[in-house]
């Protein structure tokens, strides 16, 4: 009976003393370490936190077997911060550049591709900060944390202003603005040169349908086209795809 409660204490005393012991080396880690992972911060709070794992598994290991590994990588993510505030070559190794995904309205594919980063991703990100289209955003940043920072565009530049003649510019091409009406977020109808029938049925219109619209942009298959969605307004929002 003596020896498992001495078996407790020493788990629960082992227990305490890794939680303080990690708990420290995070908070001298930064701050930034909470939210805004990099990849090389996200390894070492990986390996951080395995180290502490083994460290209570075997307890017969000595605690300095834990400790030591975990005092090393504190060190090595120190001197790698304070490197990277000297030099921007080490910090671009490091943490990467920010990607841009989308300028002036127009979906940077390649930079997708490169960053494996799918239209699923986007659009969710981008509803997640209130922006239900890509036509309406002016620029959209991949920052090196996996976060995407948006620069919606101005009322006046997403296409909802009287033009010099006093019409809007949705007026201006009736073929392309069909009288759908509907309450909802914008429907993707092409991704990726394929075409989501299902929503086409949402809105009640054929593949024909859809293949006149694109034609009159230009464009003659639907393999041709990256993105293309509809709002509940009947603007189009179409995005071609671009050779490597």
């Amino acid at each position: 009976m003596a020896g498992h409660w001495t078996h407790l204490v020493l788990v629960v005393s082992r227990t305490l003393l890794m939680y303080v012991l990690v708990f420290g080396v995070m908070r001298i880690m930064g701050k930034r370490e909470i939210g805004q992972l990099s990849i090389f911060d996200l390894v070492i709070s990986i390996m951080i936190a395995e180290i502490a794992v083994f460290a209570l598994e075997d307890l017969k290991r000595p605690l300095f077997e834990g400790i030591a590994p975990m005092i090393t990588l504190l060190l090595i993510q120190i001197s790698i911060a304070f490197l990277s505030l000297k030099f921007r070559k080490v910090r671009l190794w490091f943490d990467g550049e920010p990607s841009v995904i989308i300028r002036n309205g127009d979906i940077n594919q390649k930079e997708m591709r490169r960053q494996r980063y799918n239209l699923d991703d986007l659009l969710m990100q981008l509803r997640s900060q209130n922006i239900d289209s890509v036509a309406d955003v002016e620029f959209a940043v991949l920052e090196t944390s996996g976060k995407l920072s948006v620069l919606p565009k101005d009322k006046t530049q997403a296409g909802e202003q009287p033009t010099k003649e006093g019409k809007s510019k949705e007026s201006e091409f009736p073929s392309l603005v069909p009288k759908v009406k509907y309450e909802a977020l914008p429907l993707p109808l092409i991704l990726d040169g394929k075409v989501d029938d299902h929503n086409l049925k949402r809105i009640g219109k054929t593949r024909f349908w859809l293949k006149n619209q694109i034609q009159a942009k230009g464009i003659t298959d639907f393999k041709d086209v990256f993105f293309c969605s509809i709002d509940h307004r009947g603007r189009f929002y179409i995005n071609r795809k671009k050779e490597d």
